[in-house]
Parts: structure tokens; sequence; C-alpha cells
């Protein structure tokens, strides 16, 4: 083909193609650009630098060889591309170094191997262009429903056409037990957007959480318009799911609206989502009364926070146990889920013998510690007393106010409790030092000599052992495995130690050690120090 045959055949063609990709002309007319750059090159020589310009109203094209003009002649490495500036001034006594020259080129005909290069590379560039638009069309559309047909099912995976671009519903993201055949029409939710080498990759999901709110916010204005927030959603796809929603106009239900009149609003998403059951409940900002309502319909009678483990023990009636837990633990696990909280659930039976159980050992030890009758020492856990340490350091004062202790008694109560305390601490620093647990890991901020010898009985017996640790060695932590959450114990398990107290005795030691700058460590451990007296 002559490409100086007809000077609007090159607009034609690029019109066509852009509406025919649904691209922009201007990238087609520079894929057509850049092939003709390139079969010039191949014409006249691969090192010159040509350009190939197409005039975007006349349609006029012109080649261009560029030379950059320099200062020396030692300092031209291409000869094609480069002039030094002896050579140019003779062709322009103006030009200064780092000016351009251009030449126009004779226009030519394109042999067969030109064409197909050509051909190429304005298929590449227009594919990339469409692949860069599709991507740029669905990067933000992200969170969304989509429409689609079904194309094809490979493996379990749908492929779904989705009119410009396909997404695919990976197994895991599909409703279990919904059998999705070609030519379906699907509604789903795009979940993610990535860029790979082969195009967009747009997945797809009717499983995901955000489908369910993104049903919701369809079908209930309410939901729509921000009167009524959807603030969490938990799944268990085709069999059951636990929303949470908020309203903030007082005067609005969240629970009511979402319900909608006879059902008519929660059963078109319960008909989308093949008959999923789904709990509305009403969300709070206190943890507890939020846990209680996820928990339901099971009743509750008590909720006992654990904030540094983000665990939360609730106790039910006995015959509530199983609604409470639900069929597999379903019930349970949702709430979990929802709540972001790890529940324990407790009859009423188990709890109550549990606290039998831990009162009889406080009775047991102040019995053997103090020498006390059994009626004393369960006097003093009925007032509050759980260790010696209340017993020994607490004002005079409290325990004048029980009933039956006079000044003398308490006195004396106070001194036995001190008597132990002490014949316990050097019981244990003899332990301590048995170990083989240095006395400077004593000198580090919080360590007592029941931390000291749990560290011992691990292994770290120096502050450099302790240097090389990080909190999750002392505290413990978490790993998901076979899609369960486990638990590994820290080395001071059962000490309650937070992880502001971890991390400050790990960045203490490594101050001894000389590991890290001692001014601003120092600081941080005052601030800390600061902020715990406040709150005394």
């Amino acid at each position: 083909m002559a490409i100086s045959a007809n000077r609007l055949e090159l607009l034609t063609i690029a019109r066509s193609v852009a509406y025919e990709k649904n691209i922009e002309e201007s990238i087609v007319v520079e894929a057509i650009e850049e092939a003709i750059s390139k079969a010039a090159r191949a014409r006249y020589g691969a090192d010159h630098q040509i350009d190939a310009r197409i005039n975007l109203k006349s349609g006029e094209l012109t080649l261009k060889r560029k030379q950059r003009v320099v200062a020396t002649q030692d300092e031209v490495e291409n000869p094609n591309q480069q002039i030094p500036l002896s050579v140019a001034i003779r062709i322009d006594p103006s030009v200064k170094v780092g000016h351009v020259f251009e030449e126009d080129l004779p226009l030519f005909d394109f042999g067969r191997v030109m064409s197909l290069t050509g051909k190429q590379v304005i298929t590449q560039r227009v594919r990339e262009a469409e692949r860069d638009k599709q991507f740029e069309e669905y990067k933000d559309r992200v969170g969304d429903i989509i429409n689609g047909i079904v194309k094809r099912v490979e493996y379990g995976n749908v492929i779904v056409d989705l009119g410009r671009g396909e997404g695919v519903i990976r197994r895991d993201q599909t409703l279990p037990r919904e059998n999705l055949n070609m030519g379906d029409r699907v509604r789903c939710y795009i979940y993610d957007v990535r860029r790979e080498p082969k195009g967009p990759q747009i997945f797809l999901s009717r499983a995901h959480p955000g489908f369910m709110a993104k049903l919701f916010e369809a079908e209930v204005p309410e939901v729509y318009d921000g009167v009524i927030e959807i603030k969490a959603v938990a799944r268990d796809p085709s069999s059951r799911a636990k929303i949470a929603v908020l309203s903030h106009d007082n005067s609005i239900d969240p629970v009511g609206a979402c319900v909608g009149m006879r059902g008519s609003r929660v059963q078109a998403v319960v008909n989308e989502l093949g008959g999923e059951k789904i709990d509305i409940i009403p969300w709070s900002p206190d943890p507890a009364t939020f846990i209680v309502n996820a928990l339901q319909p099971a009743e509750v009678t008590k909720v006992v926070l654990d904030e540094d483990e983000n665990r939360v023990e609730v106790v039910v009636p006995d015959e509530q146990l199983s609604l409470a837990i639900g069929r597999r633990g379903q019930n349970v696990r949702l709430a979990s889920q929802l709540t972001g909280w790890s529940i324990d659930i407790l009859t009423e039976e188990e709890e109550r013998s549990r606290r039998e159980k831990e009162a009889n050992s406080r009775t047991d030890l102040f019995m053997g510690a103090i020498d006390v009758d059994e009626m004393m020492a369960r006097l003093l856990v009925s007032e509050g007393f759980e260790t010696i340490e209340e017993l020994a350091y607490v004002e005079l004062g409290e325990l004048l106010q029980i009933e039956g202790f006079d000044e003398d008694v308490s006195a004396e109560l106070q001194a036995r409790a001190r008597d132990y305390i002490e014949r316990a601490q050097t019981e244990l620093n003899t332990k301590r030092a048995d170990l083989g647990v240095e006395d400077a890991v004593l000198d580090l901020p919080g360590v007592t000599l029941e931390i000291a010898i749990k560290l011992g009985e691990g292994g770290v017996k120096t502050v450099e052992d302790v240097a090389g640790l990080v909190s999750d060695d002392l505290r413990g932590w978490f790993e998901v495995k076979n899609g369960e959450k486990v638990r590994f114990p820290g080395l001071l398990e059962g000490m309650s130690m937070s992880v502001e107290d971890a991390d400050a005795l790990v960045m203490a030691a490594r101050v001894k050690m000389g590991w890290v700058e001692a001014p601003p460590v120092a600081d941080v451990l005052e601030e800390a120090e600061v902020a715990a007296d406040g709150q005394e």
C-alpha cells in the first residue's frame, strides 16, 4: 500500500477503528504513526530517529529525521542522530547545543513485510489501549453490583460477559448449590480489578458480604440515602447471614426499615441470594450491647469483656445454649465475624460452677497462707479479696469496716500476709537463681520475680536474651491454619501483660545492650509512665 495514496484514508481508518473499539481516535492515530515510523527506520536504517506525523485535520503525512546538536565531534555517539556544533553552524549559524534539526524524508510504499509489521504494531497498540480503557472503566466500580450474562463455566469458575469486558466468579465466590449455566443472566459484586498482561482481570462475587450490603442499598431507600448505615455484614453463603444496621435519624427504626412492609424488602434480598436466612440486628457503639444483639435470637444474661485479648465471655441460660451456638456453631461464628470479637459461650450452670471453684481456690489460699479457719477465709473472699498482696497492703481502715474485725485482728491478718509474701519472695528468688536468670533482668521495667522465673523457664536468662524478643514472644500470637484462628502461647502466658508493657520491656533491654540510642527510648518510657500515673 502506498502511504501517500490518499491523505484522508489514514484518518478514515483511524476513526473506524476508534469507533469499533470504543477508544480515542488520537490513540489509533498514534499507533499508525508508530507503525509508519518503524517501517521508515527499517527502510532508512534502524539507528535513525524518524518520526511520522499525521495532520488530524488534513490527513497529510510527513516523515522527519531528527538530529541533535552536540558540542564537539568527540561527543557524537551516533552520527545518524547527532551532529557536532561546528558542522551545524554551517547549516544555520544561529543554532546552539541541544538544538534539534528536522529533515523531511520522502514518502515511500510499504512492502509486504513492512505492511505486516505495521499491522502488528497498530493491532498491539489498539489492544493495549482497549485494555487500559477497560481497566480505567472498571477499577472505579469496585464495590458496585453489575449485571452480566454467563459466557461459560470452567472447573467451577464462572466467566461472565459484562458487555465491554469479562469478569470471573471464582468457585469460592459462588453460592453453594447454585447452578449457573451458559446464557443465564446474573447479578454480581465487583470486589477487585487488577491490571494484568493479558488484560484487566475483573473479579466478581455472589458470596462477598459487600454483595448483600449493596442489595440492601438497592432495596432500601433509607440505606441509599445514608439515613441508615450498614455497619457490618457476616455471611455463611446460601445458609445464613447477620447484618448490623444503624439509623442516623432517631425517628426511623433501622431494623424495621430494612425488613420492609410485611418483609418485602428483606425478602427481595433473600430471593436474590437463594433463600439465605438474614438476621437484621441494631448496631451499638457499646461492644457488650452489640455482642448481645449479634447473638440473637439467643438470650444473654451476662457479658465479660477482655479488651486486651479481644475476647468476650458470654453467659446464657442453660436452655439457650444450643440456640446461642447454632447448628454446627453457625450462630456464634457469624456473631464473632460481625462484631470482630472472639466469643466464648458458657451456661449459667457452668459459670456458677466456675465461680464456686474460684471462690474455693481463694479460700484455700487464705487458709494456707495466713493460717485462718475456713469461715474467716470465706469472709475475706466474699469481701472481694483475691490475693494475699491485696490483704497485706490494703488500708487498715478497709479491714475495720468488715463486720467482726477489730484493729488487733486486722493488724494480725496483715502481718501474717506480709510474712507470707516475704517467704514466697525468698523462695521465688532462689528459684530464679537456680534457673540461671541474671540479676540484671530484674532491673528491667516491669520485671517481677514471677516474670523472671517464667522467662527463665522459657530459656530467656539474660538481658541480651530479652532484647532479642518481640512483644508477641511474651504475650502470644494468633495464626490462621486451615481456615481456623489458632493461638500460640507466649513466654508470659496468663500474666496479662499489655502490648505497651511488653514493648517497653523489650525496648529497655535493647537500650541496656546499646542496640538503640537511649534518649528517645527514655523519653518514650517516661511518657508511658506519665500516662500510667494519669490513669491511676
